[in-house]
């Protein structure tokens, strides 16, 4: 018999095994966190948290890592370690690679890589792994309903659609023999760990008890942040909202910095006039390892990482999938900006230095953030590929990145990646700092010490002014460094272009909502609001403020400057 959402608080719960699927970003601090927690839910003792990893040639070491107390996260994660070690001494914590080790889980966190295949979602991993699970749980035991929370990115509809329906298959269906929940992960790395515990997180499912269930165990971990349950469909719209509108934040100062570099402004004293004006602040302009959450963020050689390139285009899947006109959409407008970076920065670097052609050029920073050694869609990647073909000969570094990374391999990079600065910097024509590694910031004295005297610096990550470089000798340039300070009516401007921009990626969210509502909302409560979205999009930590929706007046050009981002089409119709 379905369950009834009256018997939600007294529904007969006991937490003896939490498994979690894929020991990344996500999942690795996930079940560290929730092993130390000792969760105790129904019964004295605590329960096992059992991390499942398939046993792949990339991916299969994690197993006997975790097993022998070490964290499978590399770069800089204050606390994780000590977590992993302390839950594996204490018998909390372990690893397997078989998914019949948790057919008898009570709750299973799903935490597999989800990407993008054109323009819709592309599931391959997150299904071989469903379809593991889901033949284990079918010889769950007795009674025992198990709460399945996706932390994986979902597509707006997937959970009620193709993710239901997978489980369906094995025999396992929504709301009788298993509960399909969803809890977007927030975290970041570099500060796994602190993210988890003071973020705040929206618990979701597609029955209402679900949130309610996930709600009693995240709160034992989630300790400085607030929990707000929600439907599956709303957390799918809002955790791919958050990255979308980071993207077109991003697109916007992209073409904003762009704008400044060719007239000599200072972009980032354009940038703290402007989000001052809006109260929007933040420390980003002055460190390049803080994490930016102003109006206006911060740009750089690229957009990166695993989110960002692909969830405006899974919030767009069903919408673009009915076959419906997407040239007005900022949302998808901004990759095609941000996409164009790797080139812009070559061209700065060129009008400062002449041609970079058969330069031998050093690359400092090869992960796509900061503190990190994760290279997904890293944009010095893309940098290094247009480098080559402009006929320089590239260096790559990074203090984290594995010198048999997968992403230097199928790029065919790892030939000329190196750990050791003094490989990469030696004889450079030019050194280009990609990536805000603290320790380049710290060290660039020494750092630069190793390549020739007089090599220029190009700051792409907004480590260093153009006095910390020029004090060592070296001719600098950066991104956004500018001399002029920007005027009055360019600030002014700017506000308005924002405003434009905001209001019309509002409009854009509310069409798609009322598209999803209509085709996938299969209950009332199961239906999203706008309100709701903007709600809890703006419980996000990193920012994001969405507009109510209203009318657009088009944007006039000031002195040459008329952004893409602010010039919207009409929306589209529902």
């Amino acid at each position: 018999m379905p369950l009834s959402f009256n018997n939600a608080q007294d529904f007969d719960w006991t937490v003896r095994k939490i498994a979690v699927v894929g020991p990344g970003i996500v999942g690795m601090p996930m079940a560290a966190l929730l092993a130390q927690a000792r969760i105790r839910e129904g019964q004295d003792t605590p329960a096992k948290v059992v991390v499942v990893q398939r046993d792949s040639p990339t991916s299969g070491w994690k197993v006997d890592a975790i097993n022998n107390g070490r964290s499978v996260i590399g770069g800089v994660e204050p606390g994780l370690d000590a977590v992993v070690a302390d839950a594996v001494a204490e018998g909390v914590l372990s690893a397997t690679h078989r998914y019949e080790d948790v057919a008898d889980a009570d709750m299973v966190l799903v935490s597999v890589q989800t990407d993008k295949d054109g323009f819709g979602p592309d599931y391959g991993p997150l299904f071989e792994s469903l379809d593991g699970l889901a033949a284990a749980l079918a010889k769950r035991p007795p009674g025992n309903i198990p709460v399945i929370v996706f932390e994986s990115t979902l597509a707006p509809s997937s959970m009620a659609t193709v993710v239901r329906e997978r489980f369906e298959r094995a025999g396992l269906v929504e709301g009788r023999d298993i509960l399909l929940g969803n809890s977007p992960n927030r975290v970041m790395p570099g500060r796994l760990v602190e993210r988890v515990a003071a973020s705040d997180k929206l618990v979701a499912g597609l029955h209402p008890l679900t949130p309610v269930l996930i709600r009693r165990i995240y709160a034992r971990i989630v300790t400085r942040g607030a929990l707000h349950q929600t439907n599956s469909m709303t957390a799918e719209v809002v955790k791919t909202l958050e990255n979308a509108y980071r993207d077109v934040r991003i697109a916007f100062a992209a073409e904003l910095v762009r704008y400044c570099d060719e007239r000599d402004i200072d972009f980032y004293a354009l940038r703290d006039a402007v989000n001052k004006a809006m109260h929007q602040t933040d420390t980003a302009s002055g460190s390049a390892t803080a994490v930016p959450s102003g109006a206006i963020l911060v740009p750089s050689i690229g957009v990166g990482g695993h989110c960002l390139p692909k969830d405006g285009i899974l919030l767009w899947w069903r919408r673009n999938e009915s076959g419906a006109d997407t040239s007005g959409s900022l949302i998808l407008r901004a990759r095609q900006i941000n996409d164009e970076s790797p080139a812009a920065s070559i061209a700065l670097a060129e009008r400062h230095f002449g041609s970079l052609a058969r330069k031998r050029v050093a690359l400092m920073g090869v992960a796509y953030r900061f503190d990190s050694e994760d290279t997904r869609n890293s944009p010095t990647l893309s940098l290094a590929g247009l480098l080559r073909e402009h006929g320089c000969e590239v260096r790559l570094h990074d203090p984290y990145v594995k010198p048999d990374d997968q992403n230097l391999r199928r790029t065919g990079l790892a030939d000329v990646f190196s750990n050791d600065a003094a490989a990469v910097l030696g004889g450079a024509d030019v050194v280009m700092f990609c990536v805000g590694h603290g320790v380049y910031g710290r060290e660039v004295r020494t750092l630069l010490d190793l390549a020739p005297a007089g090599a220029p610096v190009f700051d792409g990550a907004n480590l260093f002014s153009a006095a910390d470089i020029e004090a060592l000798g070296r001719p600098y340039a950066g991104i956004g460094r500018g001399r002029r300070a920007p005027g009055p009516e360019l600030v002014a401007y700017v506000r308005a272009a924002f405003d434009a921009m905001e209001r019309s990626v509002a409009n854009e969210l509310a069409e798609l909502i009322a598209f999803l509502n209509d085709r996938y909302a299969q209950d009332e409560f199961n239906r999203v609001t706008l309100d709701t979205v903007r709600e809890l999009a703006g419980s996000c930590v990193t920012g994001c403020v969405i507009a109510e929706p209203g009318g657009v007046d088009p944007m006039p050009a000031h002195e040459g400057l008329a952004p893409r981002m602010s010039h919207a089409e009409e929306p589209v119709s529902a």
